[in-house]
């Protein structure tokens, strides 16, 4: 064994490139290395946040419109259920054009009985109906839904009417009735017979585009 004075000479004998190793291989790192390193991986972490962020956000409006747009396919299966159940000679189906402003405030009516497509499935009376849009008591949005009001309730005063509705918050209803005898769309129905086809545009509140769809009557391809 060398004890201390033996051992210090030794290592002074040794090569300077092997003693210079072994300094540095017992040295620290310094301040400046350690804020480096500190400050890349805060560069890191900012970058990853940045993405998952980014990425959640892009996840959130997907599913939002995902579910915007489920509404309006249910509308169109809705509509397409209740008017191809309609009888030519009941239904006296009468569409007006309205507008209030800038905006389209179509309405248009007919007479039913009771099912699916007017969501009463098992109610006992016939209907009278109106697809329409109808400002909301509180905040005053306009909102798509039926009017519901059995035929046999007096016409003066509200009596049993039911508002139901389908699709909230929307800026304008359109709707055009295609006559095979003039070969065109028109934008009343006088209530003789059923038009082949119905065509709805609701001007949608989280989309520039409003949202249309052709209803056939005829149970035809379109």
């Amino acid at each position: 064994m060398l004890d201390g004075a033996a051992r210090d000479g030794a290592l002074r004998r040794l090569p300077k490139a092997f003693r210079t190793a072994r300094r540095r291989y017992h040295r620290g790192f310094t301040l400046i290395e350690i804020m480096l390193a500190v400050g890349i991986l805060g560069i890191m972490s900012l970058a990853i946040f940045r993405f998952v962020q980014s990425s959640m956000t892009a996840l959130y409006v997907s599913s939002d419109t995902a579910a915007a747009d489920a509404q309006y396919d249910g509308l169109r299966d809705l509509l397409t259920a209740e008017w191809q159940s309609l009888s030519p000679f009941r239904a006296n189906m009468i569409g007006e054009p309205f507008k209030l402003g800038d905006r389209e405030r179509d309405e248009i009516n007919w007479s039913c009985s009771a099912g699916p497509g007017l969501l009463t499935r098992y109610a006992p009376s016939d209907f009278t109906v109106a697809l329409r849009l109808q400002p909301e008591k509180k905040s005053g949005r306009l909102d798509l839904g039926f009017l519901r009001k059995p035929k046999t309730d007096s016409d003066i005063g509200e009596g049993h009417e039911t508002w139901v509705p389908l699709i909230k918050n929307v800026t304008s209803l359109e709707i055009s009735y295609f006559n095979p005898g003039v070969n065109t769309w028109l934008p009343r129905w006088p209530g003789r017979g059923l038009p082949w086809l119905i065509k709805v545009k609701v001007g949608r509140t989280d989309a520039a585009v409003p949202w249309e769809a052709i209803i056939p009557l005829r149970r035809t391809p379109y």
